[in-house]
């Protein structure tokens, strides 16, 4: 049986990704730098580890800092995120993420990287993943970042793709919320609620088997060395 989006067939001809926490696993690295930051600005770190997922920085420190003004926001953000650019240690693909990209390139299906990420992050980690994004949306190319759909619209339009027929890939809720805004079917991870409920992304390669008629078996290789 095809999946579907409710009662109705899906038709997904690009896949849209997050990255931290869905292609890239640097969840440590994250967290280290909210602690690091949280210590210099006298804030409790458990604060921005509970809001921050998803988010860009200076929303994140927006809710924290309130009584900040714009200024004191953008220097606050642009410390922490400095905080992560040489924090690429233990930086690396999620599983099945190498194998996922083989199987859209292999099959042609365009793709793409939207984060809440700088350019000059995203770009770190990407290669520290071994990851390398045709067309990559960052918080440099858009106004307003996730929950907005602004990314995902973008990246619909620059792959020549209408959003509903995109499927966005995502592990937290502004993620899902910008995906859904867009106008496109939501696969999610780690539990969070979205339109197709997934435990790992080869369960992605999975679902696209199904649609485009192959066998799973046929569909799971090994990316090139």
């Amino acid at each position: 049986m095809p999946a579907s989006h409710g009662t109705h067939p899906l038709k997904i001809a690009a896949v849209l990704f997050d990255m931290d926490g869905t292609l890239v696993d640097s969840d440590a690295a994250v967290d280290r730098a909210w602690i690091t930051w949280s210590e210099q600005y006298g804030v409790d770190p458990a604060v921005p580890l509970a809001i921050a997922p998803g988010h860009p920085a200076d929303a994140t420190i927006a809710k924290i800092l309130t009584d900040a003004d714009p200024a004191a926001i953008t220097e606050a953000a642009a410390r922490q995120l400095a905080l992560q650019y040489d924090d690429l240690a233990d930086v690396v693909a999620i599983d099945g993420a190498h194998e996922l990209i083989a199987f859209l390139d292999e099959r042609a299906l365009p793709w793409a990287v939207v984060t809440s990420a700088d350019q000059r992050l995203a770009k770190l980690r990407l290669a520290a993943a071994g990851i390398s994004p045709g067309i990559l949306i960052t918080t440099d190319d858009i106004e307003a970042g996730k929950p907005d759909p602004a990314g995902y619209l973008r990246a619909a339009e620059l792959l020549g793709v209408a959003p509903e027929h995109c499927l966005v890939v995502e592990d937290a809720e502004p993620g899902v919320a910008a995906g859904r805004a867009a106008g496109a079917t939501v696969a999610a991870l780690k539990g969070v609620p979205g339109d197709i409920q997934i435990d790992g992304l080869r369960r992605v390669i999975e679902l696209i088997a199904e649609l485009i008629g192959e066998s799973v078996t046929e569909s799971v290789t090994e990316p090139q060395a």
